[in-house]
């Protein structure tokens, strides 16, 4: 149920939503050989830029991960190796 009493039911499919995402799919299958054609005549730093954004849509997207330690618990050799870490220049 929503607060907006003419409004979709909570968890309901937005059809405009899927109208376009299929519209697009469309778009994109009948114009594939054009896109291809002009993502190879692009500069290579725009090509790339290209990719980055299109891979958004091929890979599941990465969560944010949060790493909580507790440093009371560890060893003096532990803190040591961890901030011998943190010196050292990154790979």
């Amino acid at each position: 149920m929503t607060n907006n009493l003419n409004g979709r039911p909570k968890g309901s499919p937005n059809k405009t939503h899927n109208e376009l995402r299929e519209r697009i799919g469309l778009f994109l299958t009948d114009n594939w050989e054009r896109i291809e054609t002009d993502f190879q005549d692009l500069d290579p730093e725009k090509r790339i830029a290209l990719f980055e954004k299109l891979l958004q849509y091929a890979l599941p997207r990465m969560q944010a991960m949060q790493l909580q330690t507790d440093y009371e618990k560890l060893t003096d050799a532990q803190l040591d190796d961890i901030i011998d870490k943190l010196k050292s220049p990154p790979l």
